[in-house]
């Protein structure tokens, strides 16, 4: 897979994710009503982070706000905290990753800062995919705590009878689409890191060296050099190289392709 391909695939899974994570916040089918006791009800109940509502049979709906903040359960305060961290680093890393995305050209921006802000907008819909998913577990675990609970004062001690003047509540769709929604920001996060590293230029350690022809003849040792300044016919001296021996005249130097980089 290209690495713009990847990284596209990336926005596109965590924007939809992103997108279901609001959803699921602003849902109020959080907790609904058990009706395996009783299937046949005229009040049907539901309740979501915000408010709770109650459904009658004719098809009235009223729902009603949560206008407390301390009377509130402690656990369902920490939810709302963390579905609402989840969207402002969702909401962050959108912004981050639109510009980051190599299909567009903002200015003279490098290839090694949009991979920085790949990178980073990946680490931080991970963060968001995270939060989401452990908000929803949170809210489940307590619905799970409740309902045995609840369970448990419904038999009484007379022959194990049912009683069901106690209502208890149940998953509700907003918890299956914000495990979606929170795994979908994950993936998508984890791609848009992948990503990331085709996004960085290649170093290499190679370093240009420029030769220049010396004035005077000079042998190279691997011990050190020896200048020679006899006069007279040519003779021939052998210069070492990284790349191997060089004949060279001594009277006139030829370049090479040793003597440039």
């Amino acid at each position: 897979m290209s690495v713009t391909a990847c990284q596209g695939l990336g926005f596109v899974v965590s924007l939809i994710g992103f997108a279901g994570v609001i959803a699921a916040t602003c849902m109020d089918q959080w907790s609904t009503q058990d009706l395996y006791n009783n299937p046949v009800t005229a009040v049907y109940n539901y309740q979501g982070l915000w408010r709770s509502c109650v459904r009658e049979s004719s098809g009235f709906t009223e729902c009603r706000g949560y206008f407390t903040l301390l009377g509130l359960p402690a656990m369902l305060q920490a939810v709302r905290a963390l579905m609402i961290v989840g969207i402002v680093l969702g909401a962050i890393s959108i912004l981050v990753s639109i510009f980051a995305l190599k299909c567009i050209r903002i200015g003279g921006m490098e290839d090694s800062a949009k991979a920085k802000m790949t990178l980073t907008s990946g680490i931080m819909f991970i963060l968001s995919g995270i939060c989401a998913i452990i908000g929803v577990s949170v809210f489940a675990n307590m619905l799970v705590t409740n309902f045995w609970m609840s369970t448990a004062n419904m038999y009484g001690s007379m022959g194990g009878m049912v009683q069901t003047v106690q209502t208890r509540y149940t998953f509700g769709a907003a918890l299956f689409v914000g495990w979606v929604a929170g795994g979908l920001t994950l993936i998508g996060g984890v791609l848009m890191c992948i990503a990331c590293r085709g996004l960085v230029p290649d170093q290499t350690n190679y370093k240009a060296v420029s030769y220049h022809a010396s004035g005077h003849n000079v042998a190279y040792k691997t011990g050190g050099f020896k200048a020679s300044t006899a006069l007279g016919s040519p003779t021939r001296s052998k210069k070492i190289y990284d790349g191997g021996a060089h004949m060279e005249d001594e009277a006139q130097s030829h370049p090479s392709k040793y003597d440039y980089v």
